[in-house]
């Protein structure tokens, strides 16, 4: 399958006052690199994240980006601090025996004495960790994060798949060229040595037999069917690489190199100008070909 390693998604999930955003990107690398933002209460799900994120992906550099915020107002508690409440009350009861002032103590004194009453956020129960209903918001976001990258990713995949399909074209053209003008080479090399033979002098003139097996053998040198079958089966493999279910960057790339060697081999063998800038543009080719491999899964 052609799918590019370039994409970006963003998403947003809110459920019971908590939001949570997951903005996901990628871009062209070796290998996969996956790089995480994300706020340290979460932390305890960096390893699940990373583990979503090689389901789905083989190639690229991933950068992944999580951020959270409360959209309700939290739960909050009031505490009483008894054991300073109680404290207060002797010190009241002792100086009202004194007579220093009648009366009881009040809800409204209670509340003016410093420190007494406090409100503040609840604190859920369960210990460290993340709240098994956050967990899941954090997840569900992130899997239609990675499921949008995806689809951008082969979007632009199909667009790439073109256009390799084009360049791979005009390398089979080309092979089909360099068959022919290999054949004609040799063909013109056996009459060119059959010719200088021919004007050998009569001494020098050796055993006609073993004059033709070494011509045939001396030609034998610039044939390339060998090579011309392999790039076939190069080409044949692209395709069938390009067509699977799975990601075949990397595959695709080291077929490249296979057919730069067979390309190679063509040019130091076969004979003729022609042949020879026909070398050279199905070696320019080829780079092109490298050049948007490297942009593939």
């Amino acid at each position: 399958m052609i799918r590019s390693m370039t994409g970006f998604a963003s998403i947003s999930r809110e459920v019971d006052g908590e939001r949570v955003s997951v903005t996901v990107k990628s871009v062209n690398h070796r290998f996969l690199d996956t790089q995480i933002k994300a706020p340290q209460a979460l932390a305890p799900l960096e390893a699940r994240v990373r583990a979503l994120v090689q389901a789905k992906l083989t190639r690229g550099r991933v950068e992944l980006s999580i951020g959270m915020e409360h959209t309700a107002p939290p739960a909050r508690e009031v505490v009483l601090d008894e054991a300073l409440l109680a404290q207060v009350s002797r010190v009241f009861e002792a100086a009202r025996a004194k007579g220093v002032f009648t009366g009881s103590l009040s809800a409204s004194d209670v509340l003016r004495i410093p420190q007494a009453i406090e409100i503040r956020t609840k604190v859920e129960a369960g210990g460290p960790g993340v709240a098994p209903g956050l967990e899941d918001l954090v997840t569900g976001a992130l899997e239609d994060a990675i499921a949008a990258l995806i689809v951008m990713r082969e979007t632009e995949g199909r667009f790439l798949a073109a256009d390799l399909d084009a360049r791979l074209g005009t390398i089979s053209a080309l092979v089909e060229e360099l068959e022919s003008l290999a054949q004609a080479g040799q063909h013109t090399l056996v009459e060119r040595l059959r010719a200088r033979v021919a004007e050998l002098p009569a001494d020098l003139a050796a055993d006609p037999a073993a004059l033709t097996q070494e011509i045939v053998r001396f030609a034998a040198r610039s044939d390339v069917d060998e090579e011309i079958v392999r790039m076939r089966g190069h080409v044949e493999h692209w395709q069938s690489l390009a067509s699977g279910p799975e990601p075949c960057g990397r595959k695709l790339d080291f077929l490249l190199q296979e057919m730069n060697r067979e390309i190679n081999t063509i040019g130091s063998k076969i004979e003729g100008a022609r042949a020879t800038e026909t070398v050279i543009t199905a070696k320019a080719e080829l780079e092109r070909l490298r050049e948007q491999v490297q942009n593939v899964e």
